[in-house]
């Protein structure tokens, strides 16, 4: 039996302009906002009409080369949405090389707040551009993986590619 996948009203619309993308890892909905990507997310349908901005095709190039293992950083304009302290996290993690990983209180060290690594891993969790800022490179300091948004799965996928890409 098909899954049955329920989609609110007001998730019919949206004022942003949107695109998708077939990856390995499930359906990516890429949505960008005055020239600036504002959010990747994983999505089990296409919720929206599909548009060709210049902007959401070079945000599809780019994701293609980095599937392909052709591409190690996004080069693209991001509109951050968050508070201060989870604006420094997410610039930080841009900082965690390809192929490697960081602890949560690795990253709460490197931003010069020791003590913080919990409000880390929320800044983490609350971040909407996956893949491209990398939160799938944070992860406990046991060795452990944690959490993901999209699932431990992927997670565990994107760490393997970037690993066989390097």
């Amino acid at each position: 039996m098909k899954k049955k996948i329920r989609i609110s009203p007001e998730e019919l619309t949206t004022n942003y302009n949107v695109a998708y993308y077939k990856s390995p890892i499930g359906l990516l909905e890429i949505q960008i906002d005055q020239k600036k990507l504002r959010s990747l997310k994983f999505q089990e349908v296409k919720r929206y009409q599909e548009e060709k901005t210049p902007l959401l095709l070079e945000v599809k190039k780019q994701l293609n080369e980095y599937f392909k293992g052709m591409r190690k950083e996004f080069e693209l304009p991001l509109k951050l949405v968050g508070t201060d302290f989870q604006k420094k996290v997410w610039k930080q993690l841009k900082e965690i090389p390809y192929g490697d990983t960081f602890s949560y209180k690795e990253v709460a060290e490197s931003i010069s707040n020791d003590k913080a690594y919990r409000a880390v891993g929320n800044a983490n969790n609350r971040n909407r551009i996956p893949i491209v800022i990398p939160c799938h490179r944070v992860i406990a300091s046991n060795g452990k993986l944690g959490g993901y948004g999209g699932g431990v799965w992927r997670k565990k996928w994107l760490l393997q590619h970037e690993k066989d890409n390097l």
